[in-house]
């Protein structure tokens, strides 16, 4: 069933290792997909997820929830953060929707999670409506065990914002043994593992080296940049970002970059 929850709270926050994986700053949206394990509508959006995570036009990211806990299933791979990050955005936009699946693009509008369509539109409309969404070139790159984030100031938004690094599992298979989606086993893409602040983006170019020993842990094979408007407990709409596959035990990286 489609889960609802109105309720506000604050938010809290093939290539070897020695080349160069890098990131064009070229994807058009930055989609997440909040999510549950204990929600049965979430599948099919777990599954749409996972087809714009294969999308090089896109920054497709998974941000499990934990409200749905108390109905049988403790989502696996949710975080509180992940749950207040959802409220601040329906408090910001001001129609208090906050329900899974729910896909919010470019931190601007919110769709169903499993209507393709919607989600189409929406990818469109958002840059369409405000020319500052998706407008910093955002570059990550990693060689030498260190990830790279440059940010490229544009002439579209002179607005400030912040920049965050998401660590991500890109597939993480569960079997669930309790609550709406009993003796299922389901597929979560770009599942995000943890939030680390940057800095402060204030219509400048940026660069940050971040070793991957400060946040790479097992299950933790890619990552994502977002440039967003305003602060963690107001986010705004997203001025940039990108995405990178992360080195593997033998220093390769398997998986594309965009």
């Amino acid at each position: 069933m489609l889960r609802r929850r109105l309720a506000l709270a604050p938010l809290y926050v093939g290539l070897l290792i020695t080349t160069c994986a890098a990131a064009r700053a070229e994807p058009r949206a930055l989609v997440e997909l909040f999510t549950s394990q204990g929600c049965s509508s979430c599948p099919p959006a777990d599954t749409l997820l996972g087809e714009l995570a294969a999308d090089p036009s896109v920054v497709a990211i998974s941000v499990p929830i934990d409200y749905w806990d108390y109905l049988g299933w403790k989502d696996t791979l949710s975080l509180p953060g992940h749950s207040q990050r959802q409220r601040a955005y329906a408090r910001l936009r001001g129609d208090r929707e906050v329900y899974t699946p729910q896909i919010v693009v470019d931190g601007s509008v919110h769709v169903l999670g499993s209507d393709r369509a919607a989600v189409k539109r929406a990818i469109t409309q958002t840059a369409a409506r405000n020319a500052a969404i998706m407008s910093l070139p955002v570059l990550v790159s990693v060689e030498s065990g260190t990830l790279t984030v440059k940010i490229k100031a544009s002439d579209k938004t002179r607005d400030s914002g912040e920049v965050w690094l998401c660590p991500l599992s890109r597939s993480v298979s569960v079997a669930i043994a309790h609550g709406e989606n009993d003796g299922r086993t389901i597929n979560y893409s770009n599942v995000v593992r943890g939030w680390r602040k940057l800095g402060a983006y204030t219509d400048a170019d940026g660069q940050w080296d971040i070793p991957l020993a400060d946040f790479k842990a097992e299950g933790i094979d890619a990552a994502a940049v977002m440039v967003q408007e305003g602060s963690h407990d107001k986010p705004g709409i997203i001025l940039g970002a990108a995405y990178t596959a992360l080195p593997d035990s033998h220093g390769l990286v398997t998986g594309v970059a965009h």
